[in-house]
């Protein structure tokens, strides 16, 4: 039987396991029939701890609910922060985790043995369309027309270890999110896809969110969307460098855009809790 834990930052959930406890690696369609809210324990992706391979004191992979991989997830992080402190493969509040989006610092809040806040650095920033990647001119992709659906939107891209396509818009709407979302994740102008955000300023400090996530659809939050909207709108001229509450229909977390475009990500974390996987589980997904 494969153990797991599974928490959410803001109602973007997670199963986590130990790569130790999985007797082979997982194929896509394992991965999707464990990620299925009916047919297996459901979640917007797994994370995977794995040995560093970069230097860091851990390692972890995360993988979509389609089966593709994301490079980094800053809601992923702050669940599997909290995994690692209350599963006691830590003693140390402040550890560093390897993502294929690059190694990042990962700080527990503790208060009286219990933690439900953690801190994230999340690297740097970059708006260079290779660098996202974006095809194109080697340029900032700034206020940028990309034709999706029949229209001509003003996108931001902006990388932040894993890919974002950012549209500033006057309002929210979800239908619009759910309908143009896919769209503009398998745009061909994004050859790794890309993640979505509808993103309307409230003020100099704040962004409201809406999320199309990258192999997972339409999701209630997410970190590394809300650190990638912050440093847009600080690109754009709309906020501050400093914090910028962005606020997501799941809740709201703080970040951090430096004066150097590196970021810290602040948010709370909750583990709703742990198994294992039953023995009909284990056997459906042997064929798989």
């Amino acid at each position: 039987m494969i153990p797991f834990a599974k928490g959410h930052g803001l109602g973007n959930d997670y199963i986590v396991i130990d790569g130790k406890d999985v007797p082979a690696p997982l194929t896509v369609p394992q991965i999707v029939r464990i990620c299925d809210r009916n047919w297996g324990v459901g979640s917007d992706g797994i994370l995977l701890k794995v040995p560093a391979w970069a230097g860091a004191d851990f390692g972890m992979r995360i993988l979509n609910p389609d089966g593709s991989e994301a490079e980094k997830s800053g809601n992923g992080l702050r669940i599997f922060a909290k995994y690692l402190w209350e599963h006691g493969h830590t003693k140390a509040p402040v550890f560093t985790v390897d993502t294929k989006g690059g190694r990042v610092e990962c700080h527990c809040h503790v208060s009286d043995g219990h933690m439900n806040l953690v801190t994230v650095e999340m690297g740097t920033c970059t708006f260079v369309a290779p660098e996202i990647p974006m095809h194109g001119p080697a340029r900032e992709v700034v206020r940028v027309p990309l034709q999706v659906g029949g229209e001509a939107l003003l996108v931001t891209a902006v990388s932040v270890g894993n890919p974002h396509c950012v549209v500033f818009v006057d309002q929210l709407d979800e239908a619009r999110c759910r309908a143009l979302g896919p769209q503009i994740e398998h745009h061909p102008a994004f050859p790794n896809r890309t993640n979505v955000q509808f993103a309307k300023v409230m003020s100099r400090a704040q962004v409201d969110i809406l999320i199309w996530e990258r192999g997972a659809g339409y999701t209630l939050a997410s970190g590394s969307s809300s650190s990638a909207v912050a440093c847009a709108a600080v690109k754009n001229g709309f906020c501050d460098h400093g914090l910028v509450t962005v606020r997501m229909p799941g809740g709201a977390l703080e970040i951090d855009v430096r004066a150097d475009w590196s970021i810290r990500l602040k948010g709370p974390v909750e583990e709703v809790f742990t198994g294992t996987f039953a023995r009909d589980l284990m056997d459906a997904l042997k064929p798989l």
